[in-house]
């Protein structure tokens, strides 16, 4: 149990259930507003040019009565317009976070082509085998001739 409980608070602080809290808070809060927009603006708007229809009153009745049951498909519909404006939400901030991403995988592909040269500190092409302001040979520059060994010609 006591190892359980270590899992579960390695777990916990690692980041993964306060990354999901935050995500269900404001999930919900985007919930709200995306459901007012659909019920208080693009209802609205609908509405109009269908006749002034309500959707939340549009319901096909089942039988007979004050109890009747009812289909409500106009509640049906609110929801279809909510899911299609969350999903089109969803999908511009996905696309936003992909074009962030390779954005960033540009930068760390980014290969170095200088070095330092160790004797005289200036920049120098990555691939020199020799320093061309000091003419000191580099090390790891590969084989060198004989002639060339100490900087002497």
């Amino acid at each position: 149990m006591k190892k359980f409980l270590g899992e579960f608070k390695t777990f916990a602080l690692k980041g993964n259930m306060i990354d999901l809290a935050v995500g269900m808070i404001i999930g919900s809060a985007f919930t709200g507003i995306v459901g007012s927009l659909v019920n208080d603006i693009f209802m609205p708007l609908l509405s109009v040019f269908t006749g002034k229809i309500d959707f939340n009153n549009l319901m096909i009745v089942l039988g007979s009565g004050d109890n009747a049951a009812t289909i409500n498909y106009g509640t049906f519909l609110t929801q279809v317009v909510n899911f299609l404006v969350v999903s089109f939400v969803i999908f511009l901030l996905v696309r936003q976070i992909n074009k962030l991403q390779r954005l960033h995988a540009k930068e760390e592909v980014k290969e170095e082509t200088e070095k330092e040269c160790p004797f005289c500190k200036t920049r120098i092409s990555i691939h020199a085998t020799r320093c061309p302001y000091c003419t000191s040979v580099l090390e790891g520059a590969g084989e060198v001739l004989p002639d060339m060994k100490e900087g002497v010609l």
